[in-house]
């Protein structure tokens, strides 16, 4: 089996791509279960975040590692709060992020946005040629938050096409549609048809 250090330290994001990565060959290990704290996210892209982690991960670890940097990009707001969404309020309570933006919406009549996944997965440290896959997901803000599950800003983010709230979808359901679960299933159609060295699912 091969093993991959995971660049997260997010508890959510953590069980959506150990479900992801549950049937195939690649052995997950969270970047804490070696001790690894999360990289500063430095860059201005999510794409740039994401080599960063990526790195990080990897430099500590010495083991192949996948990481994603992702956001909620609402249109009325020109993309915020984008790569800055975890950390939107300042407070880094999700919570506190969906109060500030839904005060930013107030009174807007466009309530489009999207999720976006930036995901990369890298040999080593210095990986010359990253693998870099991409996951979009539409939908609209809620007035109101909805929903129980998921993590960040799910209880407002509806997808009109299933009549529900990213926080009303079981973990099974988001990982059908979500915009990481759509970077990881093309990050695993590539492996599945171009093995790396000692990296087979």
């Amino acid at each position: 089996m091969s093993s991959t250090v995971l660049a997260s330290s997010n508890p959510g994001k953590l069980l959506e791509f150990q479900e992801a990565f549950a049937r195939t060959h690649l052995q997950l290990i969270p970047q804490t279960a070696k001790g690894i704290v999360d990289a500063e996210e430095t860059a201005s892209t999510f794409l740039e975040n994401a080599l960063i982690k990526a790195r990080h991960a990897a430099s500590k670890s010495g083991l192949p590692a996948l990481a994603d940097d992702s956001g909620l990009c609402v249109s009325a707001l020109n993309g915020a709060p984008g790569v800055y969404s975890a950390r939107y309020a300042g407070t880094g309570r999700a919570c506190d992020n969906i109060h500030k933006l839904l005060q930013a919406l107030d009174g807007i009549a466009d309530r489009r946005a999207y999720f976006c996944c930036v995901l990369v997965w890298i040999q080593h440290a210095m990986d010359p040629n990253p693998l870099v896959f991409q996951g979009v997901w539409s939908g609209e803000i809620l007035a109101q938050p909805r929903g129980e599950q998921g993590f960040g800003y799910d209880p407002i983010f509806y997808i009109p096409s299933l009549k529900k709230s990213a926080a009303e979808l079981s973990l099974l359901e988001k990982n059908e549609c979500s915009h990481r679960a759509k970077a990881i299933k093309k990050l695993l159609e590539f492996l599945n048809e171009n093995p790396y060295d000692g990296c087979t699912i």
